[in-house]
């Protein structure tokens, strides 16, 4: 939605710079006439391109501004946020049932107030999605967002109107504004690929969309003339279709700028797909037509092969960028490519290292925006730097924090903003704008400086990936690491291509092979590996291999090492899956009719039966 709002403010500056008179007419035409990279595009063409991208710069100024005031003294800005919430959705049901008329104060509020979970609000946005108002908050929701369910089940959190314009204006739009410092090439009208697609959206009884609250084609269509991809095109729903067409029309344009995702693995996916069917998306080019074998509707084939027409040279300089092999492919593709957007914090960092190491060498790749389906957290303002880290924005949440020794309590004591400790980890803790309070959402973090009294944080884990048999929790942050280390110390010039695991207790009751059962709980790991050039040579594993991660683990965690020697849990189970098999899980996963390719996360512990069994069927080893 915050691409409407973009529109709606970009059309008030023109009509500023309209007033301003010939001079700043005239500044205005230069200006776009330099910024320019396409020699067939029209004066109006590039117009509208740039007043698009530069009102966020300008907006982005503006609230940068704001953002920074706020940074200064973070326990009034949260306190103002706070009781502004509170004060705005006093005449509701949950505000009496819960008396939140009685706080005047943040102390009144965590006195008060206990800690909530997602159970603790359910039967409210229930009626909320019947169509009552006045239930959670004052405004009704513009969209029901659905969680990707990555740790665990999927769940409904409304939507205001208010989230969305601050997700633009606090978010956005300083991202934009710091992107285009650090990168000045982001002022050039070069057209983006944007990999985002078309959810299968249901509907509440008074018409309020139910589905993901990530950007997708059908709520970005003010914006979708500065990406590469036709508007037909987003009309075909599914991925490995749309993805197809996606790379086509990005392929044909040779001044392609930047590449855009939520996530790293988006990015990574689409050039997997690129290196595998480039011969042929190649030869649409050379022909000018698509693919007679792949599976659209005519009316669409039709609109999209109007706009082909033979181009040899281009297919030509496709399939030489190609024989170069992965490394690098991405720039000598398009070698005007300055940079790649999705996040790549946790596990999306080894997508993210794949990109920097292979297909992206030499393209910086930034992690803009710490979000979830709850509302903005945080903002990366450091686009050059790795890891990214965020700086939690004290204008879109009231935020408290629990310490990680702590996170098993019900109730326990939590922390502010201005009271947290460099180094230390934390659970977050939000009251978001869409009448969540107190929220215990999920999300790990640890607090890496300060930006003058804000915490600047790094992403660590999700509380559901963790690994826990005995009570000895190994988080998704920690097996990562030990499991990246293990592949490397046990092989040479061989990488991890891509890996999940299980808690053997989900075995229990499954009809499954004998070899896979244990005699005390362990856990399971699944991993696809691969050699530089990204095939798969390693198809079996030996059990001192296998000894080499469980060492591993009992060296990093002492609970591990603790239930290891009493023989209460038994050795890691290693499984070396056929390649392939985590693009298949992906495809799998997508099958169900609610999931959505723009949220879809490999599970890194599988918790779904169903998914345990296809993992199953592909172990080689």
């Amino acid at each position: 939605m915050y691409q409407f709002l973009a529109m709606g403010l970009a059309k008030k500056l023109l009509a500023g710079v309209s007033a301003i008179g010939l001079c700043g007419l005239g500044y205005v035409a230069y200006d776009i006439k330099r910024c320019k990279v396409y020699p067939d595009q029209t004066f109006l063409q590039a117009a509208r391109h740039y007043i698009a991208v530069r009102s966020l710069s300008i907006i982005g100024g503006i609230m940068w501004k704001k953002l920074h005031k706020a940074t200064l003294d973070v326990k009034t800005a949260q306190r103002d946020f706070l009781l502004q919430q509170i004060k705005e959705n006093a005449d509701t049901d949950f505000s009496r049932d819960m008396q939140l008329d009685k706080v005047n104060s943040v102390e009144d509020f965590r006195t008060l107030f206990p800690l909530t979970n997602y159970h603790d609000y359910s039967r409210y946005i229930g009626r909320m999605m019947s169509g009552e108002r006045n239930v959670l908050s004052t405004q009704h929701p513009i969209i029901f967002a659905v969680t990707s369910g990555t740790s665990g089940t999927s769940k409904i959190v409304p939507m205001l109107m208010k989230q969305t314009k601050l997700f633009f204006l606090e978010g956005i739009s300083v991202l934009y504004k710091c992107m285009t410092e650090a990168y000045p090439e982001a002022h050039l009208l070069h057209k983006n690929l944007k990999l985002f697609y078309t959810p299968n959206w249901r509907y509440t009884l008074d018409d309020v969309p139910i589905g993901p609250n990530s950007a997708s084609p059908d709520r970005s269509k003010d914006l979708l003339h500065i990406y590469t991809t036709p508007e037909v095109a987003y009309e075909v729903r599914s991925e490995p279709e749309a993805l197809y067409l996606y790379l086509l029309f990005a392929l044909l344009d040779p001044h392609v700028g930047m590449i855009e995702a939520n996530f790293a693995s988006i990015i990574f996916n689409a050039f997997s797909t690129l290196e595998l069917q480039l011969p042929q998306l190649a030869e649409d080019i050379e022909k000018g037509a698509i693919d007679p074998k792949l599976n659209i509707e005519d009316s669409v084939r039709e609109k999209l092969n109007q706009m082909l027409k033979p181009n040899p040279k281009r297919a030509s300089e496709i399939r030489e960028a190609a024989e170069g092999g992965k490394v690098g492919l991405a720039q000598r593709i398009w070698p005007e490519l300055y940079l790649l957007l999705g996040a790549d914090t946790g596990t999306f960092d080894l997508y993210a290292e794949k990109l920097r190491n292979g297909y992206c060498k030499g393209v910086p790749l930034y992690s803009p925006i710490y979000a979830a389906s709850e509302g903005l957290l945080g903002i990366n303002i450091w686009p050059k730097s790795y890891p990214s880290r965020y700086l939690l924005h004290p204008r879109t949440q009231f935020f408290e924090f629990i310490p990680e020794q702590l996170m098993d309590s019900e109730e326990p004591a939590t922390y502010l903003m201005h009271q947290l400790k460099e180094g230390k980890t934390y659970e977050l803790v939000i009251t978001n704008p869409s009448c969540l309070y107190r929220y215990r959402f999920g999300d790990v973090v640890q607090v890496v400086g300060f930006y003058n009294q804000c915490p600047i944080v790094e992403f660590k884990y999700r509380k559901g990936q963790f690994l826990n048999v005995r009570g000895e929790k190994i988080s998704e942050a920690m097996f990562y690491e030990v499991l990246k280390g293990a592949v490397t110390k046990i092989w040479t010039n061989i990488s991890l291509a891509d890996y999940c695991c299980l808690e053997s207790v989900i075995l229990d009751g499954l009809d499954v092979p004998k070899e896979f059962k244990t005699s005390q709980p362990c856990y399971h790991v699944f991993i696809e590996l691969e050699n530089e050039d990204g095939t798969q040579v390693v198809k079996s594993i030996t059990n001192a291999q296998k000894t080499m991660l469980d060492d591993a683990l009992m060296v990093h965690s002492y609970p591990y090492s603790s239930f290891r020697h009493k023989r209460s849990i038994d050795p890691v189970q290693v499984h070396i899956v056929e390649r392939g098999s985590f693009v298949a899980l992906r495809r799998f996963m997508l099958d169900h009719p609610a999931a959505a390719s723009n949220q879809y996360k490999v599970p890194r512990v599988l918790r779904d039966e169903k998914a345990v069994k296809f993992m199953l069927a592909k172990v080689v080893n």
